[in-house]
């Protein structure tokens, strides 16, 4: 079985890959901007592609002919989206729409990443059937790919997550975990938001999310992400802790502090049940999260 991985130089897409290369189920083609940034090299192809060009996505899915296709492309930085908002709707909605019209000539399946952004945050966790309400353009791009791909003629599944955080290899690309430790290893004080409940994904939790979707042919939307409600100021203090930092470095803020472009939802968080009861899906505690990730830093 084919299956046509986006964003593969991305977070999940780094750790997508080696879940489906490692299942010999699939044969994997990923896809990105530019030169292939996985750390795993082998046991798969690799294309770069422009997915906001219908012409190249066309061409590359009718070259391949993947029989199943993961969308976890993204521009996903929420203040950049609310600042290049032709950019983020390029990226986010015309792309999906070009790969949703290419997968439905060849009638592949289709599995698209979205997000708890589509969400106001005033009444989480959500379950799948929540009304969507996004107050940040980032979460307007997301729920406008959401109705495409569920209008679509496709067999789809579409997965929501929350605040993936991870090892990426790439330089460019830090994540709350080690954002916390190298700057309190450093001695720097930071100041970490109190007042946001989200519950954290770890990213090889989020990949074998979508390898079981894979693997049931399940459709529907599905809830997938880490299942403690905590708010980013609980996991800096944990990642303090786990590493044996100074706490006190760590100041609790509120976000109009920030004064940041986008607004965020104060209270999201996923309701997972659907994924546990219908997948088999179990996410990783926050502590154990610390320890894989810990493993990966070094």
């Amino acid at each position: 079985m084919k299956v046509l991985i986006t964003g593969s130089n991305g977070l999940l897409g780094q750790h997508l890959i080696p879940v489906f290369v490692q299942n010999k189920t699939y044969d994997v083609i990923a896809t990105g901007r530019g030169a292939n940034r996985s750390p795993q090299r082998d046991h798969y192809i690799y294309e770069a592609a422009n997915l906001r060009d219908a012409g190249s996505v066309q061409q590359l899915v009718q070259k391949h002919q993947p029989d199943l296709i993961i969308h976890s492309g993204a521009m996903s930085q929420v203040d950049d989206c609310e600042k290049n908002k032709d950019a983020c709707w390029d990226t986010n909605v015309g792309a999906t729409r070009y790969l949703v019209n290419a997968a439905e000539k060849i009638n592949a399946s289709f599995i698209f990443l979205s997000t708890d952004f589509v969400f106001d945050g005033l009444g989480g966790p959500y379950d799948e059937e929540a009304p969507v309400n996004p107050i940040n353009y980032y979460g307007t791009s997301k729920a406008a790919a959401e109705r495409l791909v569920r209008n679509s003629k496709l067999s789809w599944a579409i997965v929501r997550t929350v605040l993936v955080y991870g090892v990426s290899n790439d330089p460019h690309r830090s994540n709350m975990i080690t954002w916390v430790k190298n700057n309190l290893q450093q001695g720097k004080k930071i100041k970490v938001v109190d007042d946001q409940w989200r519950t954290p994904t770890l990213c090889q939790d989020l990949a074998t999310g979508c390898l079981l979707l894979a693997e049931k042919k399940a459709t529907g939307m599905f809830n997938i992400s880490g299942g403690e409600v905590l708010t980013p100021y609980d996991m800096a203090l944990k990642t303090a802790e786990y590493f044996q930092l100074d706490t006190s470095l760590i100041e609790k803020i509120s976000s109009k502090s920030l004064a940041q472009p986008a607004a965020r939802p104060a209270k999201t968080g996923l309701i997972i049940d659907k994924a546990v009861n219908e997948l088999g899906y179990h996410p990783h505690t926050f502590a154990e999260g610390l320890d894989i990730v810990a493993a990966e830093i070094k």
